[in-house]
């Protein structure tokens, strides 16, 4: 059986670089963060999307979220407003301008994971992309790294 710990190092240094890469390429071409990306991303494609959407998603404290959110409210690329059922809370919408930068960014993103990732075989991408989906569903079930 092969040791898990190399594998796990590996699999956050590879995250790390990939991330940071991409988000000073971003901010490079737009003045975006790859962290605000996603948050835009995440946005437009969950419907009524709220605060705890973003939670769920990236697995970060509530705090961490609204507060990013707040900075995303401040660049004028998403607003809250009032739900439509439920006065107490917000859902989350993108601006024009938000949309804007998220279709602009869009291509940016995966222009630079094709560059960085070029060494690696699309067979072998794919393998890898079955493994990690089949990973993060099961870590997902069991509520696993959830922030507390």
């Amino acid at each position: 059986m092969t040791p898990v710990t190399p594998v796990f190092v590996d699999l956050v240094r590879v995250e790390t670089r990939l991330y940071n890469a991409v988000s000073a390429r971003l901010r490079a071409e737009l003045g975006l963060g790859l962290g605000q990306f996603e948050f835009l991303e995440i946005i437009d494609r969950v419907p009524g999307c709220r605060v705890l959407d973003l939670v769920g998603e990236v697995a970060i404290t509530v705090g961490a979220v609204s507060k990013a959110v707040d900075r995303l409210e401040v660049a004028g690329w998403c607003e809250r407003v009032p739900h439509p059922q439920d006065r107490r809370s917000s859902v989350l919408r993108l601006t024009p301008e938000g949309e804007h930068q998220l279709a602009a960014a869009r291509p940016v993103v995966e222009r630079e994971l094709r560059a960085l990732t070029g060494a690696v075989s699309a067979e072998e991408l794919a393998r890898i992309a079955a493994t990690l989906a089949t990973l993060r569903a099961a870590l997902e079930a069991g509520s696993h790294g959830r922030p507390g």
